[in-house]
């Protein structure tokens, strides 16, 4: 690895180390959203809650993750039990509706804390909400119509609160059970209502906040468990389906995620292509950089040199050269011994150049004419060169 790629790895790692020191150390704001679950240990969760009816002595609490037609149909619950609902609102459909009313008929009860009931409860029992959609800016007090569970110190609710009251309601087999506490006439503020139906009966509380974590631990846990102990089940069923903070899986590859088998397979799939893309880096040979050959400058030097022997008008130097190299030729291409020009030599060189002895003899007899002269004119170099090239054609 060179310096500068294990300077920018060095700077990268550091950039990454000083985010996640800052990411771990800097404190995390407070997640105010609703969930109601009971693994939510945020403020309005129900952990609190949850914990607190598991711990109550001869009391079982089951967690539903299951849509409440799919449990009353599918599942054999018990009877003499209680199925709670609590939510910012809870909208049943009609066939959960109609199971959780055969549930009730046959002497088990249902309690929904919400501030929104839907439709369904609407048109079925003829009940409506009034629900102000605007954060109260006083506190609210509810409290009770029973003389023994009303106290002098009310509890107080105000943060992330929507006032929900009970507009109206079919008063022949419903009983007012709480109401707010203020100026205005308790039966205008009823928030707390019990229907009668068949052997069981339904409950409905319009305000679900007072079940979450941050009012459990705020000192309003006594309200909590006065509206609880209208329900004289020890055996409840508590909803996780129709909840806030369900998780719910919205990825494509949600059916893979949600099969055991699968999940895994896919985890081993995505591991192996991470350790193959890595031990595959690490093989790969960097890029060999482009060299470029050394350039032939053999020819240039010689033409430089030529071209300088002949702005000088010195025949006589290059003529010498030029039968230096032909007789080297002659020499490295045919062995033939050079160093006499005789016939024996002509003989010798017509037969291994494949030319006749008189061209051979008419290129040797000009080549000992210009060797014995001292001084050499241009047309000799130029019929000298001719004659050369004619001859090594």
């Amino acid at each position: 690895m060179d310096k500068r790629s294990r300077n920018i790895l060095i700077i990268f790692g550091v950039a990454l180390l000083t985010i996640i020191i800052v990411e771990v150390t800097r404190p995390k704001p407070i997640n105010w959203r609703s969930s109601y679950t009971a693994e939510d240990k945020i403020p309005f969760g129900s952990y609190v809650l949850f914990e607190e009816l598991k711990d109550q002595p001869n009391r079982q609490i089951e967690s539903i993750q299951k849509n409440p037609f799919d449990f009353l149909s599918d599942s054999i619950y018990k009877p003499n039990s209680t199925y709670v609902f609590i939510n910012s609102e809870v909208n049943f459909d009609k066939r959960s509706y109609e199971k959780l009313i055969n549930f009730v008929r046959n002497g088990n009860s249902v309690f929904i804390a919400a501030s929104y009931f839907g439709g369904t409860i609407k048109d079925s029992l003829n009940t409506e909400t009034e629900v102000n959609y605007q954060f109260v800016e006083e506190n609210i007090t509810p409290t009770f119509f029973s003389p023994s569970l009303q106290k002098d110190s009310l509890p107080k609710y105000k943060k992330r609160i929507y006032k929900s009251v009970f507009k109206s309601f079919d008063t022949t087999n419903t009983k007012v059970l709480g109401y707010y506490k203020n100026d205005e006439e308790k039966l205008s503020q009823v928030n707390y209502i019990k229907t009668t139906i068949g052997k069981g009966n339904l409950y409905l509380h319009s305000l679900p906040e007072a079940f979450s974590n941050y009012y459990m631990l705020k000192g309003n846990q006594d309200y909590a468990a006065a509206s609880l102990s209208f329900l004289n089940h020890n055996i409840y069923y508590w909803d996780e389906y129709l909840k806030d903070g369900r998780k719910i899986i919205d990825s494509p590859m949600r059916f893979v995620l949600n099969q055991i088998p699968l999940r895994w397979a896919y985890y081993l799939l995505i591991g192996g292509l991470l350790i193959f893309v890595i031990t595959k880096a690490k093989r790969e040979q960097r890029i060999i950089p482009v060299i470029e050959p050394l350039e032939n400058t053999s020819i240039e030097f010689t033409k430089t040199i030529g071209d300088l022997y002949f702005q000088h008008k010195d025949y006589s130097n290059i003529i010498a050269k030029k039968i230096m190299y032909f007789l080297e030729r002659i020499r490295s291409l045919y062995y033939i011994n050079t160093n006499q020009l005789d016939n024996t030599f002509i003989e010798k060189l017509a037969v291994k150049s494949n030319h006749s002895i008189e061209e051979t003899r008419q290129l040797i007899v000009y080549i000992n004419n210009l060797k014995s002269k001292t001084t050499h004119s241009e047309a000799n170099l130029i019929e000298l060169n001719k004659r050369i090239e004619e001859f090594i054609r």
